[in-house]
Order: C-alpha cells, then structure tokens, then sequence
C-alpha cells in the first residue's frame, strides 16, 4: 500500500523566531512518553493527562478483566490493559526501541536480559524513559480526561477528572494545541457470527485473556491470525483438551492439525453457531466447543474528543489523517501519535512526534489544508481502487519504513538504520520458519553486532 506524498516542509525556511506552545497530550504510554519529550525538546509547556497510576500505558498488566468478556456492553467496567500473562514481545529489543534511547539489556537485579523479553521488561523500560527524560514532573496521574473541544477563541479547552483523597475534582485548562495518544487496544472488535446469540458456550475477547487455566480440559475456538492470536492459541493448548483456530486469512482447505502440535487444528472461517453447542466452519466441519476466543482486533476509540463532525471513525478509519496524523482543517493544533498498526510502533511514534513537535514550533511548514485534504483523498481513493477495506487504512505493515523515512525527511533527521529494516525482515520470516521457537533461536547475531556498534553513541 502507498501512501499519498508528504508535504515539502524539509524545504521550507524555518522562521527567524520559533513558537512555544502550551500543549496537551492525552495519555501517558509510550506514545505519550515519545510525545512529550519531543514536544518539550522543541520548547513547548507540555501537561500529560494519564488515567492511571503509573507511565507505560497498555504496557502495565493486570490480573484484572472486564465485567463484560467480550466488551459489548458500554456500561462494563473498564479495563485499560490487553496484556496476557505470558507475553513475550515478537520483535527483538534492538528493533523495538527508540533511535536514540536503545532498549538494551541493563543487567540489573530483576530486569529480563532476553533478546525478546516479557511485558515487564518493557515497562521497566519505558519508565526508564521517563525517569531518565524527567517526564515524570509532566504528567498528572489518575486524571481522566472527559472532555477536548474547539473554543470560538481557537483554543482548546480539556476538561479532566482527578480522583484524590478529598473526592473528584474537575478542571477546565486552555491549550493550543491538543495530542492524542490514548492508543487503541482497549475497544475489542467482534466477529460477527450468525446464531451466537442462541450459542451456549463462554465468549471472551483477548482484551480479557490474562491466563491458560481457566481452559483446562476445554474444547476452544479461537478466531484470529495475528500475535495475539498466536501466543493465546499456543498458550491454552498447554491445558485445554482442543483447540480450534480459524481466521478469514485462512483458505477453505485449510482443515488440518498445525504441524507439531497433537490438540491444535486449523479452520477456514467460522460461519455460524448453533443452539446445540456447535460451531460451523466454511468448509462445512463441525466443533463442539466450551469457549470461542475472539482475537479479532480493536476499535479506534476518542469518547472525549468533540470535533463537531471534522474527525470521525468510519469502519475503523480514523479520518480524516494527513499521513495519519494532522486532521487537515484542525492542523497543527489537533494530531494523533500511534493510529497506524502492523508496525514496529516505539520508532514510528517517535518521528510522528518529531514532526508535530516541529509543525506546532513553525520550525516545520505542512502544506496547506487544501493540500493536505486532496493527498488523504488521493490516498483513500487508491485505497478503494485495490479493494482494501476502510478498516485497513491504517495497516502500514508493508510500507512502515517507507512512512518512517517520509516523517525523517520532514524533520529533517536521519532515516532509519539499515540494520533495523534487515532485521525486521530477517525476525519475519524466523517467526515463519520457527514459528514455536523465533524468540529463542535466530540467525542474525550479525545485524545484533551492527546495532550494537550504532547503540554505541548513544551509551557511552
């Protein structure tokens, strides 16, 4: 997929005296980390709004889940983190990190030394970022925000809700500016299944897998082919009796059991569900199941932000999105850091927030809004022209280091490392090869040597 071109701020003069900003940004994970230090480098007054107690966003697990298993009822209690237990990451560290902050091992007490670690260990890293940029005096915790409109003044006002020792307290603040980065794996998406309403087994979305226990000696539909779908697959085959895998990824003549592994079985599409405890698959076979697992992806979701109609979510588009982060009419002053998926996100997020940090200064020009709204035009129509839903718009898994360079020349900074597009290519197709054992055996120790050499500058 191609994206429109970016504009041709790298050519433009910066002006003689750059602007400071008062900025709000809208969550504390790592978007909102990468936001905020790139924000205050540029020399904006920058305040983080974080709902929770701690920085790192989707990256603090919980043993907790949602009352409502698969997230349709609007009225559940709410659960910010889609963390399982076991995770590891699927990408290796050197890849992972931030270009000039490099995620590599510390050899601290506690601390997972693995090339691809746990959650914990990404989470310890990010709040080392934190600690390490002083971002910590940014962020209120524990402060929802309920509320981001357009004042007639052209400022925005951010209304947020803290909870404290002596009860809730509102407050109204002005900015010039808003970013969001409240990140988008807290809303499931659900196949729609025909007659699972009459179905009598248990349903649950990954948002709310946590552990494989609850599975024991169960029959297990699992629908979905991506990471999640997976490490969750794998991990609950370890104690159920079956488990069934099926995605619209998968052809109908896909029936099968995976290779090496005696209670996993493979499944074109599900197409519906029965009274009696059946699940029908495309190709006409049949499963008694206990439980159907949904990893079937998130909904994009801004329940605070008011736009009067100028950014909406259409079928998971978010639109619309200069190059996925600059609503053309509301720009500068309105971004998003984080909507594109498929990608490595920590460097993507990175130059994203560059370029807003240098478009809200003046130090960095973006095309005008006619501009702007003709490329996200162009854009969408060649998606439409190759049959590619709205809800892939921002699937950029094809062409994210072609974004990335893109934002690079905008802000005028190196593109990315040589080392990290092969690597990413090199872990891609170990995972295809040993899809079980990739976060264990590899073989590219020698790309490892040449971003340890580039990580050198950045730790002496």
């Amino acid at each position: 997929m191609k994206l429109a071109p970016l504009g041709a701020a790298s050519l433009v003069s910066p002006p003689a005296q750059l602007s400071s900003r008062r900025v709000a940004v809208i969550g504390g994970g790592a978007a909102g980390l990468v936001a905020a230090r790139e924000l205050r480098r540029e020399g904006h007054k920058v305040v983080v709004y974080e709902r929770g107690a701690q920085v790192g966003g989707t990256w603090v697990y919980t043993h907790e889940v949602e009352s409502d298993s698969i997230g349709l009822d609007p009225s559940r209690t709410i659960v910010h983190s889609s963390l399982y237990s076991s995770l590891r990451t699927n990408l290796p560290r050197e890849v992972m990190g931030f270009r000039d902050y490099p995620f590599v091992a510390t050899g601290r007490p506690n601390r997972d030394s693995r090339r691809f670690p746990g959650h914990q260990e990404v989470l310890r890293y990010l709040e080392d970022f934190a600690l390490d940029f002083k971002l910590d005096e940014l962020i209120r915790f524990q402060t929802e925000v309920s509320d981001v409109g357009l004042e007639e003044d052209g400022k925005w006002k951010v209304r947020s809700r803290t909870n404290g020792v002596d009860g809730e307290n509102v407050l109204d603040e002005k900015y010039d500016a808003v970013v969001v980065c409240n990140g988008h794996y807290t809303e499931p998406r659900i196949a729609e299944i025909p007659g699972i309403d009459q179905w009598p087994g248990r349903q649950i979305h990954s948002h709310n897998y946590r552990v494989p226990e609850p599975y024991r000696d169960q029959v297990v539909v699992l629908i979905g082919s991506s990471a999640s779908a997976v490490d969750i697959s794998r991990d609950i085959a370890a104690v159920a009796k079956e488990v069934h895998i099926s995605a619209r990824s998968m052809p109908e003549d896909s029936y099968g059991k995976l290779p090496g592994h005696q209670s996993m079985w493979l499944h074109p599409m599900v197409i519906s569900a029965l009274e009696d405890g059946a699940v029908i698959f495309q190709d006409g076979t049949t499963v008694y199941a206990d439980v159907i697992v949904y990893c079937t992806g998130y909904k994009y979701n801004f329940p605070f932000l008011h736009t009067n109609g100028v950014v909406t979510v259409d079928d998971n588009r978010v639109g619309p999105l200069y190059e996925h982060v600059f609503p053309p009419s509301l720009s500068p002053w309105l971004s998003f850091v984080g909507i594109p998926w498929k990608i490595v996100p920590f460097p993507l997020i990175e130059f994203q927030s560059k370029w807003i940090a240098g478009a809200l200064s003046g130090k960095l020009a973006l095309p005008s809004q006619e501009k702007m709204m003709n490329d996200v035009e162009v854009f969408y129509s060649s998606l439409e022209a190759a049959g590619i839903p709205k809800r892939y718009t921002h699937n950029l898994g094809g062409c994210q280091f072609e974004y990335n360079d893109g934002l690079a020349a905008e802000c005028r900074c190196a593109p990315t490392e040589e080392w990290r597009k092969q690597m990413y290519a090199a872990t891609s197709m170990n995972r295809r090869a040993r899809p079980d054992t990739y976060r264990d055996e590899w073989d590219d120790d020698y790309l490892v040597l040449k971003a340890r050499d580039d990580f050198a500058k950045y730790l002496s």
